[in-house]
């Protein structure tokens, strides 16, 4: 490492995050039941994603929305709908919603964007509680719901952070939905229970059966095969599952599946390579904390932090738990170091939803984001937690720790709420990334980078990746960028943080590096060079054929 990029790791710069969610247009309320959260299905709140439905270069928004059980239950007419942004290249964006067919149905809950069908135009899923909803983006800037024929509806349960990714390397993208729990929603059951002496009714979600995930398998004309048994991942035993995360965490070039449990142990499905895996959640390490807890386990982030190369997890849990960084030591095996990478102590009073690595002030290093905020609005004025809580910046110091950089990166100066899904994305094109927060019954938080550019010394490069014989946006494919005496490791992802999906581009800061060596590592199994990379714009690269 570089002596300027070392200074960089560990001078905290300020970098500062402002609210533009009023001047940028984004004024809608995300609706999650009623305000007392009476019922479980009302506290987990709805996610976000970034993607560039119409091809302009610039990453429109989607915002799910949830519902309130009189609408469901029919008493009263639905009034919410989702919310397709479309970015205006100027800071402002257009709520586009009606125009391209994408309002959703029922209680929203997650959302996905991949392009399923490999045809250049970025597609939706949405995750309801009830059947899901697949739009297939027709490239004329409207979208066509194709669920039935797709085959991926689900059935009418509560369906959570779902994910994207070609797990058998055949060159379309496959799809695994978690099941969180079992909820009667047109007679639901009114519960009370005690969170440290205070009496609440969000109970759960003990108490509840789960609800099953499912795999499908692209079969390559637009339609899916639910594989679940068969790949071996039947949810037997029915855990709370929160959000799913594909990635080649034993570096063997086929990607693994990581789920999030709520209050179970998290599962860990290592690829056989034969279209079957086997769940090694417990012996891996990722399946409890180091003090063999279970987690929540709502948020999940994943990013080689150290650049070893192995791609490490963090996972955001309940109030009085620590968040959870698991170090991979190599070939899919994982250490808890919460505690000695200084995470664990910042977050221990916090109950965080939407988390990511990404390097906010393009020093080279990942930083962690977390999205807080509680599920009981009853503990405000009763103990020492509140239901609207801060959000927290975790900085990377370059030397496998982290400090609380919150107060530097501007968040202090923000009004807390109570977050809920979240995802990054450089929506300005400027070279920094911006951040988008789901927030309950209010309108989104929405995070303008205002540093971490070349006038602050800081580099970057974005870069878009394009299959040919694997899928078309490259999702799986390893990067590796070696700018200023580093080398830093990535993967394009569809589906991560807590119900959302970030911005598809792979960004790297370069510290103060001119330029970059990039090699690709496609899962089609070709490889591809690119050396000296100009940084401060972004770079297309194709796949081989």
């Amino acid at each position: 490492m570089t002596v300027s990029l070392l200074l960089m790791a560990q001078s905290p710069a300020t970098r500062v995050f402002r609210d533009v969610a009023a001047i940028a247009g984004l004024r809608d309320v995300i609706i999650s039941g009623g305000t007392p959260k009476r019922f479980v299905l009302e506290v987990n709140g709805s996610g976000a994603c970034w993607l560039d439905y119409d091809q302009d270069g610039y990453l429109d928004l989607y915002l799910v929305n949830g519902s309130t059980l009189d609408q469901i239950q029919g008493k009263v007419a639905a009034k919410q709908t989702n919310h397709l942004y479309r970015n205006l290249r100027n800071g402002t964006f257009a709520d586009v919603t009606a125009k391209a067919g994408v309002s959703g149905r029922g209680w929203g809950f997650g959302c996905v964007a991949a392009d399923y069908d490999n045809d250049g135009h970025v597609d939706l899923l949405v995750t309801n509680v009830g059947p899901n909803i697949l739009y297939r983006n027709r490239g004329d800037g409207t979208f066509t719901d194709v669920t039935v024929r797709a085959g991926v509806a689900g059935g009418n349960i509560w369906h959570a952070g779902a994910a994207f990714a070609d797990y058998d390397r055949d060159g379309d993208l496959d799809l695994f939905v978690p099941g969180y729990l079992e909820f009667n929603v047109q007679s639901p059951e009114f519960k009370t229970c005690e969170y440290r002496g205070v009496s609440v009714h969000a109970c759960g979600p003990l108490g509840y059966r789960g609800a099953p995930d499912t795999l499908y398998r692209n079969n390559g004309d637009g339609t899916f095969t639910d594989v679940t048994a068969i790949a071996g991942m039947a949810d037997r035993k029915l855990y709370f599952g929160f959000q799913a995360v594909w990635e080649d965490f034993n570096n063997d070039g086929w990607p693994d599946l990581f789920v999030g449990n709520d209050s179970n142990p998290n599962y860990y499905y290592r690829n056989k390579r034969d279209g079957t895996f086997e769940e090694a959640g417990t012996t891996s390490g990722l399946a409890y904390s180091a003090d063999g807890k279970e987690m929540s386990s709502m948020g999940v982030a994943v990013g080689d932090y150290d650049h070893d190369g192995w791609m490490d997890v963090f996972v955001t849990t309940f109030a009085g738990d620590n968040y959870v960084l698991f170090h991979n030591d190599g070939a899919g095996f994982f250490t808890d170091v919460s505690f000695p990478a200084g995470v664990g102590e910042p977050t221990v009073p916090y109950l965080g939803w939407a988390t990511a690595f990404l390097d906010y002030d393009n020093d080279g290093h990942l930083d962690l984001f977390c999205a807080n905020g509680h599920v009981y609005p009853e503990v405000d004025g009763r103990i020492r937690e509140t239901y609207r809580q801060p959000l927290q910046l975790l900085r990377n110091l370059g030397n496998g720790k982290f400090a609380d950089g919150s107060a530097a990166a501007g968040f202090k100066a923000l009004k807390p709420v109570s977050a809920r899904g979240g995802a990054y994305a450089d929506f300005d094109n400027d070279g920094d990334l911006d951040l988008v927060i789901s927030a309950m019954d209010s309108p989104p938080v929405f995070l303008r980078n205002d540093g971490a550019g070349p006038a602050d010394g800081a580099q970057w490069l974005r870069l878009t990746l394009e299959g040919v014989k694997s899928n078309r946006a490259g999702v799986g494919a390893r990067v590796r960028v070696t700018a200023g005496g580093m080398t830093q490791s990535a993967s394009p992802r569809a589906g991560e943080s807590y119900l959302s999906s970030h911005d598809p581009r792979l960004h790297f800061g370069l510290g103060n590096a001119r330029e970059a060596d990039v090699e690709i590592s496609w899962p089609s199994g070709a490889r591809s060079q690119h050396p000296k990379l100009a940084a401060g714009r972004e770079h297309r690269l194709r796949e081989p054929e």
